[in-house]
């Protein structure tokens, strides 16, 4: 027998015993798909449901929350409009009251003996009602007279307030309440408002889940039923309250919770509820109800932070037979004609597959044997011709693949040691030159090889200020800038990462490397220009050389960076070269760092007081708090040597920390007992501005918490502070000077000086660096910058205060000149809190 026949007589067969197969198993499939259809639309219901039951949860609770508020915000009005003696007060007052409140009742609550009870109400059945029982309502009670902090999880805890949870009115069960208590201590009695029935209940009527298992009852065929259970009441006899006279079921305790239980199976149902509780899994099972064949489905829910119920849906069985049914007859029906048009299309098909067959193979063969990209001319549009054509993509695909994988590996190298951004070679091939100059070196008696590492200047200002992108096209500006300053041979420029370049010279003399890289420095702070943005940067740069520092590779490039950390403690912009001391001064500021942060820990952090003087009236107007450090073991350290130590290591904030809690509490308490108020003015590092929302509401919490008027506050920044994030830092000066803050700019004219900003920015004040003032001479020579600088202030409409005030012809100057407040040692230097209180405040 031919193939083409043996493949029709085979497909013929084939298909008619899976015709047969199909058809003996169709009933059971679709069974299982229509039953997998009801899981399926059951688990669509339930979790509609649970999502509704949910948002009604988390909405009610949201609506208690406001009730309550609405509840405390009553209890105030009652409070100013009632005497402070309950027995100056009648139920008719509160029941007019409580209607112009637009609340259900108002009671008054009093001590009587052991109990606490219903004084006065708008509502008769709360008048002598005791509360002893009550459990942790009775305990919210008196822990409110006795103002103490409501230590009760439930309700919700205001100040001076407490509202009670949603529950059945215990004095009439036929009630639903909600509740509020207010007591601050000026009157006799707490105040107790509530909310009754309507609303209460309204919010559960519109936008409770009974509304949406309606709806599925009423628009989903087949769905009878929906229940939400109480697993934990469900089956059990009812957990009867009985208090004040009155028996009641609470509401979370009652055994059904939203829909209806009309198919009821308890016993069934009870044992159901509590195996998918423990299994987390849904069960089903049929049993005829109500004269009614139906499927009840039981599902638990269990969701964080709340009780877990069941969901249960009852759905009719017998539209599952119906469909099944007609499904059989239908797959039937089909099945014969199939046969005859398989038998027919096969012979087609095996007459048409069987003469392409020998040029495909043909064609795979060439492939095997590496010969790509040849291509099989075919008209077919059939699945023989798909395959043609894919063979022929696959050939080309290959070709392109071999191709393409040398040229990647070729890429690959390339990016394995060169940067993204620069094309300059990176770390990696860097040190393996520097491996390669250094085996040279000893080889061909070269006289040095040179490791010189350069960093911009404030680059990370500069990327925060103009953005990411701009500070990409700054980096490869200068990288080019560099290049053209360097020798065609003997030097080997690299980006080893961010704003770090790195050159290797060999065979020049340090004093040629030094002039080399003096000239690149020179080059590199001519103005840059980034699209409309004119940017002025600086670098700094440490050498290292071979063999006088090590004859290490790895040594050489960290002593280059040591050299080059050195330039920037120096201000930046300038060329060091590695020598031992260099580690030494590292060694001790890593020293320094450690005794620090356990100062820090242990609390051995101090705060000195150095008053502002009004030299007119010779009073104190203010203090600067200002951080000092005695160590155990390092001594007295300048705040000059560990605060810049602080802000690197990311220690500054725990600092200001430490001086806003103990400045903020003394300064506090002085001005209790002062006859005239003292400001206090705290210092902030620009690092602090690089989140300025956060730093506005860690300096409202800390005034807050001590009790500090802000407008007694005085936050003081340097210029280099508008440099940070600047378009957030002055959003945030703005926010501050609104809450009632005043700004002052500390170490006026010794930093980047615009001014611009004076104008535009909150500011208050301007400080006079002490520099300035030193240079006054007592025949009021070099006086020139501190008179700029008030002149300044008093066009601008500023206040101004010189610092470091030494000598009475200095005074004199300022005062003369129109600058009254100063401070300095002339009038006192920084001193504890019991030395200042000792000088000044004990007189």
């Amino acid at each position: 027998m031919s193939i083409k026949k043996k493949l029709s007589v085979f497909f013929t067969l084939l298909v008619l015993c899976i015709l047969l197969a199909n058809n003996t198993l169709h009933y059971i499939r679709s069974k299982n798909r229509l039953i997998e259809f009801n899981k399926k639309e059951i688990t669509l219901v339930t979790e509609g449901i649970a999502y509704e039951v949910e948002n009604s949860k988390n909405s009610a609770s949201y609506m208690e929350n406001r009730m309550a508020q609405e509840l405390r915000t009553a209890s105030v009005a009652i409070q100013d409009s009632l005497p402070a003696d309950y027995h100056d007060v009648s139920n008719d007052q509160l029941k007019r009251l409580a209607k112009k409140l637009m609340i259900s009742h108002i009671t008054l609550l009093a001590p009587a003996g052991d109990d606490i009870i219903g004084v006065k109400s708008s509502d008769p059945k709360e008048i002598n009602m005791s509360t002893k029982e009550w459990g942790y309502w009775y305990t919210s009670f008196r822990q409110l007279l006795s103002q103490q902090t409501i230590t009760t999880k439930k309700g919700v805890t205001l100040p001076h307030f407490w509202s009670g949870p949603i529950e059945v009115a215990s004095s009439n069960p036929n009630h639903i309440d909600k509740w509020g208590y207010y007591y601050d201590g000026s009157t006799n009695y707490i105040i107790d408002p509530y909310f009754r029935d309507r609303h209460v209940l309204d919010f559960e009527k519109r936008f409770g889940p009974t509304n949406v298992m309606n709806r599925f009852t009423e628009n989903l065929e087949g769905v009878l039923e929906l229940t939400v259970f109480n697993p934990k009441n469900f089956g059990k006899r009812n957990q009867n309250v009985y208090l004040n006279g009155n028996k009641y079921i609470k509401i979370k305790d009652q055994p059904i919770w939203y829909g209806t239980y009309t198919y009821r199976n308890t016993e069934r149902d009870k044992k159901s509820i509590q195996e998918v509780l423990k299994t987390g899994k849904s069960q089903s099972y049929l049993a005829e109800i109500n004269h009614k064949k139906v499927l009840k489905t039981l599902v638990p829910i269990k969701e964080k932070n709340t009780p877990a119920y069941v969901i249960g849906v009852v759905y009719d069985y017998g539209l599952i037979e119906k469909e099944l049914q007609q499904e059989l007859i239908k797959h039937l029906l089909l099945s014969l004609p199939f046969i005859f048009i398989v038998l027919i299309i096969s012979f087609i098909f095996s007459t048409s597959i069987t003469r392409p067959i020998k040029h495909i193979m043909e064609h795979v063969n060439q492939i095997a044997k590496g010969n790509f990209g040849k291509v099989l001319n075919t008209r077919r549009k059939d699945e023989l011709g798909g395959l043609v054509a894919n063979i022929n993509h696959l050939s080309h695909f290959l070709k392109t693949y071999v191709d393409d994988l040398k040229k990647s590996q070729e890429e690959s190298e390339y990016h394995a040691y060169h940067d993204f951004l620069t094309g300059l070679p990176n770390r990696r091939y860097f040190k393996e030159q520097l491996n390669r100059r250094l085996i040279e070196s000893k080889e061909k008696s070269i006289r040095h090889v040179a490791v010189l590492f350069m960093d911009i200047d404030r680059f990370k200002d500069i990327n925060d200020t103009l953005g990411h992108s701009k500070g990409d096209q700054l980096i490869q500006l200068i990288a080019n800038r560099i290049k053209k300053c360097l020798p065609s041979a003997n030097s080997f420029l690299t980006r080893q990462g961010g704003d770090e370049f790195v050159i290797l010279f060999s065979d020049f003399t340090p004093e040629e490397v030094k002039g080399i890289t003096e000239k690149i420095m020179a080059y590199v702070q001519q103005p840059c220009y980034i699209d409309n943005d004119e940017v002025f940067v600086s670098i700094s740069s440490g050498l290292s050389f071979y063999p006088e520092h090590s004859t290490n590779l790895d040594t050489l490039i960290t002593y280059a960076d040591v050299a080059m950390y050195a330039s920037k403690r120096q201000g930046g912009s300038k060329v060091s070269i590695y020598h031992d001391s260099l580690n030494k001064k590292q060694a001790e500021k890593v020293h320094i760092e450690t005794r620090l942060r356990k100062a820090i820990q242990k609390g051995d952090i101090d705060v000195y007081y150095q008053p502002k003087i009004e030299a007119k009236r010779n009073v104190i107007t203010g203090v600067e708090a200002l951080v000092r450090w005695n160590d155990a073991e390092l001594g007295f350290v300048s705040p000059e040597a560990f605060i810049p130590i602080a802000e690197e290591a990311g220690l500054i904030q725990y600092l200001w920390e430490v001086v806003m809690k103990k400045a903020c509490s003394q300064v506090s308490e002085w001005n209790k007992v002062s006859d005239e108020k003292m400001t206090l003015a705290v210092n902030f590092s620009p690092r602090q501005f690089q989140d300025p929302v956060v730093l506005v509401n860690e300096i409202k919490h800390f005034l807050s918490l001590h009790r500090f008027d802000p407008a007694w506050f005085e936050m003081e920044i340097t210029e280099s502070t508008l440099l940070m994030n600047a378009e957030e830092t002055i959003k945030a000066l703005h926010l501050l000077k609104k809450y009632g803050i005043s700004i002052s700019i500390d170490d006026f004219g010794t930093g980047y000086s615009s001014l611009s900003y004076l104008k535009k920015l909150p500011i208050d004040c301007l400080k006079i660096d002490r520099s300035f003032i030193q240079d006054i001479q007592e025949d009021y020579s070099n006086s020139e910058i501190a008179q700029a600088i008030i002149s300044l202030s008093q066009s601008l409409k500023l206040e101004v205060i010189a610092e470091g005030v030494e000598e009475e012809y200095q005074k004199a100057f300022l005062m003369k000149n129109g600058c009254d407040h100063m401070q300095g040692y002339l009038f006192s230097k920084p001193l504890a809190a019991e030395d200042f209180e000792e000088a000044f405040l004990n007189s």
